[in-house]
C-alpha cells in the first residue's frame, strides 16, 4: 500500500521479526516527549535532531534493533494540554551513541556508562508534518478503531512504542481533518 506525504513511501505489514527485518521494510512508531521540553514545533524549527535522553532499555532496544532510516513516527506530547499526537517525524539516522549519557550537567547523565562501552543509543528524527489539530489521549482511548495501541494501556509510559500501519494511517487522517 502506498501512503502519500510530500513524498511517497511503500509500506508493508508489521509481521517481520528483528532477525528477518532490515532496512527494506518500514515500520511505524509513536515517540513521546514532554511538549514543554521538546515539541513538534521545536523539531520543525530544528528540522532534524537526535532523540537523546531515553533511559528505558526497551525503548533503547527499539531504536538500536528495530528502527530504520525512513521509518515514520507519530510525535506525541506527554504532560501537555492536551496530551496527544501532534504530528509526524521520520527516522533520519542509524543508531548512534547518545552523548547525553556522558554529560555530567545533563539530567540524563549516566555515571555507569563508559565511552568504551556506552549503555545508551539514539537515532535522529526529522520533521515531516504538524497536524491541523492534536489527537488527544482521551480521543485515542475512546476510538474503537485504535484498540490495541500501547499508548491506550493504563500505566504504559514507554517513550517509544511500535504502531501498526493501520493505526498510523488512521491517526494521520484524523490529524489532517
Amino acid at each position: 500500500m502506498t501512503f502519500t506525504f510530500p513524498y511517497t513511501f511503500c509500506y508493508t505489514n508489521l509481521t517481520m521479526t528483528t532477525k528477518n527485518r532490515k532496512s527494506a521494510i518500514s515500520r511505524f512508531w509513536l515517540i513521546k516527549s514532554e511538549g514543554e521540553c521538546y515539541s513538534i514545533d521545536h523539531l520543525k524549527k530544528d528540522k532534524r535532531g537526535p532523540w537523546t535522553g531515553v533511559r528505558s532499555y526497551q525503548a533503547r532496544n527499539y531504536m538500536r534493533d528495530e528502527m530504520s532510516v525512513g521509518d515514520l513516527a507519530l510525535f506525541y506530547h506527554s504532560n501537555s494540554k492536551p496530551s496527544g499526537v501532534y504530528g509526524i517525524a521520520k527516522v533520519s539516522s542509524k543508531p548512534h551513541t547518545d552523548e547525553s549519557q556522558f554529560d555530567t550537567k545533563d539530567e540524563h547523565f549516566d555515571s555507569k556508562s563508559k565511552r568504551e562501552n556506552p549503555q545508551w543509543v539514539c537515532v535522529d528524527f526529522s520533521f515531516v508534518e504538524k497536524f491541523i489539530r492534536p489527537i488527544s489521549l482521551d480521543e485515542l482511548k475512546r476510538d474503537p478503531k485504535l484498540e490495541g495501541m500501547y499508548v491506550r494501556r493504563k500505566g504504559d509510559r514507554l517513550s517509544i512504542q511500535p504502531v501498526s500501519q493501520e493505526h498510523f494511517e488512521y491517526i494521520v487522517k484524523l490529524g489532517r481533518e
